[in-house]
């Protein structure tokens, strides 16, 4: 018998399982095939905006995919940098055969978890609680949880063209049985759309006609734990559709699954195939793309912005009438894979399903895209379920929190009809939710539940105070006007003047760092640069930052207004019929995420907050009060 049952070995179930073992629970991951464990099957890369933030969460929570593509990354960049803070976020091309075996020793050298490969067909309930699973050799594995990560696996159909079967990415099988015993337990299944581009022969690429895109020097890391200094060993490439290749496809619409009608999965808006992008914006004469390595001992180039699932044929046209790649050998087809998921406002924001206790879902199957918002459901679904077995009070992270909270928040409240996929502009609170202070908002909290080590913990708690600690120095250090101090501004250009300034003053200025005022405060070198950019942030920004701070404090209340899981709605009737409805259906946890339910008004929630003070009030006079 297993404590939890991991159904899936992909980037939700790696997380999921591991995050489950480390908080001391008898853990079994059951993965379809071995060699498909943490697999990049679409792009060989890990984070991005807003997804790079999520990676240093799931890194500061005391996950592992921050570790791992530190250890195995290729080249790293840190993406919009011209904008400010908030939007800033790392993104690393790995090597992703690499990336697998970093993730796979991370499984099998966990204690209290064991790995296996075979398909569960059945969860298995009882009186409204998980029991255990069904695997497809009849073998039933008793479980006091369950967490479902099948990623796009479930009823997984491959479309090319004409051309479709049943299977899963990159060659591998699907999972065939899982949705029907999902049906039989009351979900309602709906069916979603994925992509990936055609892999191409290194050896067939005119790189000459390419432009060069290099990686950041130095290089920043993932994890909050990685010292040592990393290194760019590859660059990537950039080239562009011409107006043949826009002809072509054009030409080809007729046979494209997208528009013949032999695709019915809804796919993702914001990573649409490469067809789509010629029919949605008809008037742009070229669309960016970039050659991307995937790894070091393979010979494969991944092309990113082009997602296709095109004939066979037009591919291999398509891909040959961009520059640099007229004799290009395709080496793996583009496709499409349509698979089953769940409507996630059948979750609580625990990812427990609002049906059966003990269970959980995390990743695609609850409608999300990306291996980022897969590790992060994953690590929250692991905790949740560990703390119900320990009989502790699960996680609920705040959208103030973290960008885990706003997926998860989003997904349990609003749902989504296409795959979800996390951007900067859905977190209100961006500027809080940066990706340098993640392990300040989320490793106290970590460890407090016991899977973020001691040694996270004394490295948050040290950034935390020596942060203060040169924001008080540079409050004290008064620069006078001196030669030094004259050539120093012109030198930075900035404006003399005959005032007496702080460090703090100086730093204030949009274009000055902590780096340039060491040269007039020498001491300043000696903190670390993490502290440096932290505390840069934390000075330029203070006035927005008080801002969010007050919105936090108001908003709060509201969260903190708790909705119990029995309210009978369907008796309050001055709720709007609707709004009866969408509340009985969903249970919010509180007062706040109840007015985040598309359908319920504000006028609903002031009917709430009377009959919830009714209520108080009754009880008071009941207990004599």
């Amino acid at each position: 018998m297993a404590d939890v049952v991991v159904i899936g070995g992909g980037h939700a179930g790696c997380e999921a399982a591991l995050s489950c073992a480390r908080m001391g629970m008898d853990t079994l991951l059951l993965t379809l095939n071995m060699d498909g464990v943490a697999l990049m099957a679409c792009n060989p890369a890990i984070g991005g905006s807003a997804k790079g933030q999520i990676v240093r969460e799931v890194d500061a929570l005391g996950g592992e995919m921050g570790l791992a593509i530190d250890d195995t990354m290729l080249q790293s960049r840190t993406l919009n940098l011209s904008k400010g803070p908030a939007v800033h976020a790392l993104r690393a091309q790995a090597d992703k055969q690499a990336y697998q075996n970093r993730m796979r020793r991370a499984l099998f050298s966990q204690e209290h978890l064991i790995v296996r490969q075979g398909e569960c067909v059945r969860i298995e309930t009882e009186n409204g609680r998980v029991k255990g699973i069904t695997t497809l050799t009849g073998q039933f594995i008793p479980a006091r949880a369950v967490i479902v990560c099948s990623g796009v696996y479930l009823k997984g159909r491959i479309i090319i063209g004409e051309a479709s079967w049943w299977g899963g990415p990159q060659g591998l099988m699907n999972a065939a049985h899982l949705s029907e015993s999902l049906t039989e337990l009351g979900f309602e299944l709906r069916r979603f759309k994925t992509g990936t581009p055609a892999r191409i022969d290194e050896r067939t690429i005119d790189f000459d006609e390419l432009e060069e895109q290099r990686g950041d020097e130095p290089v920043e890391a993932f994890s909050f734990l990685t010292d040592r200094q990393l290194q760019n060993s590859y660059s990537c490439y950039l080239t562009y559709t011409t107006e043949e290749t826009h002809r072509i496809i054009r030409e080809n619409l007729s046979r494209a699954p997208m528009y013949t009608g032999s695709i019915t999965g809804i796919g993702p808006r914001y990573c649409p195939s490469i067809e789509t992008k010629i029919v949605r914006f008809a008037d742009k004469e070229r669309h960016q793309l970039f050659l991307e390595p995937e790894g070091r001992e393979s010979r494969e180039w991944y092309v990113q912005g082009m997602s296709t699932s095109l004939p066979e044929d037009v591919q291999w046209k398509m891909y040959r009438s961009l520059p640099g790649m007229h004799r290009c050998e395709l080496t793996r087809l583009g496709y499409a894979i349509e698979y089953d998921c769940i409507d996630a406002r059948e979750l609580r924001p625990t990812l427990e399903t609002l049906k059966i206790r003990g269970l959980y879902m995390a990743g695609q199957i609850n409608g999300t895209s990306g291996y980022e918002e897969a590790a992060g459901q994953g690590i929250l679904a692991g905790i949740n379920a560990a703390l119900s077995l320990q009989g502790r009070k699960e996680l609920v992270l705040r959208r103030d929190q973290a960008y885990i909270g706003v997926l998860a928040d989003d997904l349990t409240t609003k749902g989504t009809d296409e795959p979800y996929r996390m951007m900067t502009s859905r977190a209100e609170h961006r500027l809080m939710l940066r990706q340098d202070n993640a392990d300040l908002r989320l490793t106290r909290i970590s460890h407090e539940l016991g899977l973020a080590s001691r040694e996270r913990l004394e490295r948050a708690e040290e950034k935390a105070r020596r942060t203060e600690e040169l924001k008080e120095t540079l409050s004290r250090v008064h620069f006078q006007k001196t030669e030094a101090r004259s050539a120093w501004l012109q030198r930075h250009g900035q404006p003399e003047s005959e005032a007496t300034f702080t460090g703090t003053d100086l730093l204030k200025r949009p274009e000055i760092t902590c780096r340039d005022l060491a040269e007039l405060e020498p001491a300043i070198r000696e903190y670390p640069p993490h502290v440096q950019k932290n505390t840069e942030i934390e000075i330029k920004y203070a006035g927005y930052l008080d801002k969010q701070k007050a919105l936090i404090r108001k908003s709060r209340a509201m969260e903190d207004m708790a909705l119990q899981e029995d309210l009978p709605y369907e008796k309050i009737d001055a709720l709007r019929l609707e709004a009866r409805q969408k509340l009985s259906k969903q249970r919010p946890r509180s007062l706040g995420q109840a007015g985040r339910i598309p359908g319920v008004s504000p006028a609903d929630i002031t009917v709430l907050m009377v009959y919830l003070k009714r209520e108080e009030e009754t009880l008071k006079q009941t207990s004599g009060e």
